[in-house]
């Protein structure tokens, strides 16, 4: 599922690829003083028997001119790709172009950002290939790269990467930190997820990058990561650290780690409100049980840090970061806080 970056009909509007072959759009209704909603707007059927894999807007990073459509690319379990234009008056989504992109299931879709008429599908062939929209029925290019590499890529010469970091295992996801456009998150399967550090690359245009921290998850694959866009500050009273790694989960229900190992509630955030007796409001945090780490609170611990959600006023520590993956076979969703030096 993806959010559209701009209004639709003045409304927000999240898209959804399900397993009924499906792209359902849903408005987001409501305001700060009622209940926010989410509204049925319009529907798609890709294909018979088919699941719909992946999807991605056109909205893109230049500026949108107000005679373009809305349009989604699509993918399904068949190898298709599916491109359609949103009616934004209310007619709903109308098919634009379907063809077959792949041999086997296309996992996923996406525009250049940059040249909306340009879109990029990877599939279980380990194939990736790059379209133009207004001709597609021959790639543009296609890469065979399913090798547990992470590749950056110029667009303007797709014949051989600028940039190859081996991770150690199937790469299913990438995102780009929304802050910091240098770090880029990898959910690895068996690999676990790693954090690239691809400043040398992009600004200094050399082939260099760097996994600055990876953890692996035993006995599970890891398919999901991404980022926060929350911004984090340190405890006034927190001691500075060197230290590089992953922090407790961050925010309220966090818990610190002592030099001994034994896990104890952590500080309270500034301004936060709990009842210690005495009529004032903080908000202590419960230690984490059995139960909490199986369900996903189970994490890494740098030593006795405190982070919280930035307040108005409060300075933000742009070395903290907060993300999430979620993993197969053990199915559990987990928050990671992690320091960058």
């Amino acid at each position: 599922m993806k959010w559209c970056h701009v209004p639709v009909a003045g409304h927000a509007l999240l898209a959804v690829a399900d397993a009924d072959g499906l792209i359902g759009l849903y408005q987001l209704l409501g305001s700060k003083e009622t209940t926010y909603t989410l509204q049925p707007f319009a529907s798609f059927a890709l294909s018979k028997q088919c699941l719909a894999l992946s999807l991605d807007w056109s909205t893109g990073k230049a500026e949108r001119t107000s005679h373009q459509p809305l349009k989604i690319i699509s993918s399904d379990s068949k190898g298709q790709l599916h491109l359609l234009r949103l009616d934004e008056v209310g007619s709903g989504l109308h098919e634009v172009a379907t063809w077959q992109a792949h041999s086997f299931e296309a996992w996923i879709a996406a525009f250049n950002y940059w040249q909306t008429d340009v879109v990029y599908s990877g599939g279980d062939d380990s194939l990736l290939r790059g379209w133009d929209t207004r001709a597609p029925g021959a790639p543009v290019f296609t890469s065979r790269s399913y090798d547990e590499h992470v590749l950056l890529w110029d667009t303007r010469n797709m014949t051989q990467p600028f940039a190859d970091v081996p991770v150690q295992g199937g790469v299913w996801r990438l995102r780009w930190h929304p802050l910091q456009s240098h770090l880029l998150l990898a959910a690895c399967m068996h690999g676990g997820f790693s954090v690239i550090d691809c400043q040398q690359a992009t600004e200094k245009k050399q082939d260099t990058c760097t996994i600055s921290v990876s953890h692996t998850l035993p006995r599970s694959l890891l398919y999901g990561a991404d980022w926060s866009w929350l911004t984090f500050c340190r405890q006034p009273e927190a001691q500075p650290s060197s230290h590089s790694g992953f922090l407790p989960s961050s925010g309220p229900g966090a818990a610190t780690e002592d030099e001994t190992g034994d896990q104890g509630p952590a500080p309270p955030c500034p301004d936060s409100p709990t009842d210690d007796g005495s009529g004032s409001k903080e908000r202590t945090p419960p230690r984490p049980s059995t139960e909490d780490v199986r369900k996903g609170s189970s994490q890494l611990h740098s030593p006795r840090t405190k982070i919280c959600v930035c307040d108005s006023g409060m300075e933000a520590d742009l070395n903290i970061h907060l993300l999430a993956t979620c993993s197969f076979y053990d199915c559990v969703l987990h928050l990671w806080g992690w320091e960058s030096s």
